[in-house]
């Protein structure tokens, strides 16, 4: 079995956009969780409501990925968030451990 492939992006939205770039990339999650291989798709916003958006995914590997990037949601998305944001980071990360939330009682 091959090493999940995990990929953390964080965007800087530009002022006054985030709503619009937070709408368009939640679509792009809802359609990427469809795909073959895609294991997780999570839109992150920070909890002191900075304007920064973080994604995080996890794919069965580099191939699903690269799938995921040929996409033509990816690309509609790509495109259309292209001015809305003044900048992104992408980490590839290496998942060393994978921890599931506790079930029973409270949960």
């Amino acid at each position: 079995m091959s090493t999940p492939f995990v990929v953390w992006v964080t965007f800087a939205p530009r002022e006054g956009c985030r709503e619009a770039f937070v709408a368009l990339v939640a679509e792009n999650a809802r359609q990427s969780r469809q795909e073959p291989g895609c294991r997780q798709f999570d839109v992150l916003l920070p909890l002191d409501a900075t304007a920064a958006v973080a994604l995080y995914e996890i794919y069965d590997d580099r191939a699903a990925f690269d799938h995921h990037v040929a996409t033509p949601h990816y690309l509609r998305f790509k495109e259309a968030s292209a001015g809305l944001v003044a900048g992104s980071t992408i980490h590839i990360l290496d998942l060393q451990e994978n921890c599931k939330p506790a079930t029973g009682a409270g949960r």
